[in-house]
């Protein structure tokens, strides 16, 4: 799963999942460039400050890059942008909250990966990865949110499926240019929540326990490899089996 020296953009490399797909980027000798509205533009042109929000971020953030390493071989959509209501129980949620949040959530995949795969096109390579999720290919079981403060929010479940199918719209547009896209769509990811929401989601998994960055990020990095050259269009679940029950 050598990457080879490929240039490699993570938008929202700064959270939980984006800081491992960085990591095993970089151990697989690839060069992993960190897009994060929590960055400043380092030294050494390995992160950046970009908002995936705001056109003009995107477009100042990838010709900084192009303009340093002239290509662009790979990149990790994997941002999760948000208002400061998500979360919010079904009947809470606003029209102008759901809407903002396909927007901010949605709408940003396109406008990041639209200039990218106009550089991968004119390459005639490049490879594309989707964080998704389990949400986004079957209907949310709201049983192990019982007995919580914790739900899953309605426009999640409509970014990513909208999110899986637009990805197979990209293989398609741009395979003949060899440039290919795939999504991961991660299960629950452990991060300290709520201690009986973690026992009732690992009873309902096929595994028994919830999935740790570090099961995801090998994924990624096989999917932006040359290992992975005639897979595009794909969704691969990395879920301890929750979407085969």
């Amino acid at each position: 799963m050598n990457l080879k020296k490929k240039i490699i953009l993570v938008t929202g490399g700064s959270g939980l999942l984006g800081k491992e797909i960085i990591r095993n980027i970089n151990n697989n000798n690839g060069i992993a460039i960190n897009l994060d509205i929590a960055c400043k533009d380092n030294a050494d042109k390995t992160s950046f400050f970009f908002d995936v929000t705001n056109d003009n971020s995107i477009e100042k953030g990838i010709n900084k890059i192009l303009s340093f390493y002239g290509k662009i071989d790979g990149l990790v959509n994997n941002a999760y942008p948000r208002t400061d209501d998500w979360g919010n129980k079904f009947e809470e949620v606003s029209n102008n909250a759901f809407n903002k949040n396909i927007e901010m959530q949605l709408s940003q995949v396109f406008a990041v990966s639209k200039p990218v795969l106009e550089i991968m096109k004119n390459q005639k390579s490049g490879s594309l990865v989707n964080i998704a999720s389990i949400y986004g290919i079957v209907a949310n079981d709201f049983s192990v949110y019982e007995g919580t403060d914790l739900t899953s929010p309605v426009a999640y479940s409509a970014v990513k499926g909208g999110l899986i199918n637009l990805n197979r719209y990209f293989a398609s547009y741009f395979g003949k240019y060899n440039v290919r896209s795939n999504c991961v769509s991660p299960g629950g990811i452990y991060n300290n929540q709520d201690i009986k929401f973690v026992e009732q989601y690992k009873n309902k998994v096929p595994m028994k326990r919830m999935g740790n960055p570090e099961d995801m990020s090998p994924i990624v990095s096989f999917l932006l490899s040359d290992n992975a050259n005639y897979i595009t269009g794909q969704n691969i679940a990395v879920d301890g089996g929750w979407t085969a029950v």
